[in-house]
């Protein structure tokens, strides 16, 4: 059996925009800017938090390519004229071969910051990929985004001198966040995501659950955060906490003609909370 011509040919200029359409660019680098931010915060110093800042990248962007390459059949059944593969812009093995470079370009980026750091780094980067190959067919589809998001201030932390495991809020907070984030993205096309085969819980909850627990895995990041650290709880904790309640409740109960964008927009605005205070909370993230 041949290949197509398409298949062999080497990647081309006019192939870059397509790949990083295809890699989800902007949740990439959005968490990527976060993970950076909270290193810097933790006091990980330019170059350390330079580090993060590629191996978090690097991980991001070889899950995004891994989640194309592998749903490529199912979107191009799906007419997913938003998917470069399904769209006929790039082959799939073109992304695949992206998926498998930054993943391998990861291990050593991450090594950077210490073997436990690289190792817990590496650990979450493959739940991301375990999630594309199997598990988002499963009802342990959350299990990926809670071992990836909470896996990430341990990756900080453990990369300082001398290192150190994080606060117990951190991760769990960061679990949430990533629970709600899976909630999030999934809202949108559960129907499409059943008729397509894709039973993941939230697909299994179906979509009034999803509307209601997707900004509330947020709000209980932002509780967790402000709750959590050690001390009294200013004034200021308690009118987020309290502005978030209200977010996350009126963004879920109010009908509108937006249909599943408020939950989504509800969602967000928690989730932006919840970084907020995970960033202010930065030099009180080791364990002591």
């Amino acid at each position: 059996m041949s290949l197509h011509p398409s298949e062999v040919r080497p990647l081309t200029t006019h192939r870059v925009p397509a790949l990083l359409r295809s890699c989800h660019l902007e949740p990439a680098l959005a968490v990527t800017v976060l993970v950076t931010a909270l290193a810097a915060a933790a006091g990980r110093g330019l170059a350390g938090s330079a580090a993060v800042a590629a191996a978090v990248l690097a991980g991001q962007l070889s899950i995004g390519w891994c989640n194309d390459a592998v749903d490529a059949q199912r979107d191009t059944d799906g007419g997913r004229r938003d998917k470069p593969v399904a769209a006929g812009e790039l082959p799939p093995r073109v992304v695949a071969v992206a998926a498998g470079t930054a993943l391998a370009l990861c291990v050593p980026l991450s090594l950077l910051s210490g073997a436990a750091a690289g190792a817990i780094h590496l650990g979450g980067t493959v739940a991301g990929w375990a999630y594309n190959l199997w598990l988002k067919h499963t009802v342990f589809s959350p299990l990926s985004y809670a071992v990836g998001f909470g896996s990430l201030p341990a990756f900080v932390t453990l990369g300082l001198l001398p290192p150190s495991w994080p606060q117990w809020w951190a991760p769990v907070a960061g679990a949430l966040l990533g629970v709600g984030a899976h909630l999030v993205n999934v809202l949108p096309d559960i129907e499409d995501d059943l008729a397509a085969g894709v039973r993941g819980l939230p697909q299994r909850l179906g979509r009034v659950a999803c509307r209601w627990l997707a900004p509330l895995m947020m709000l209980a990041a932002v509780a967790v955060l402000v709750a959590g650290p050690p001390g009294p709880v200013g004034a200021m904790s308690w009118m987020l906490a309290a502005a978030a309640a209200a977010i996350s409740i009126l963004g879920t109960a109010v009908p509108s003609k937006a249909g599943n964008r408020w939950p989504f927009r509800a969602a967000i605005v928690v989730a932006g909370m919840a970084v907020a205070q995970l960033l202010l909370r930065g030099p009180d993230l080791v364990r002591t």
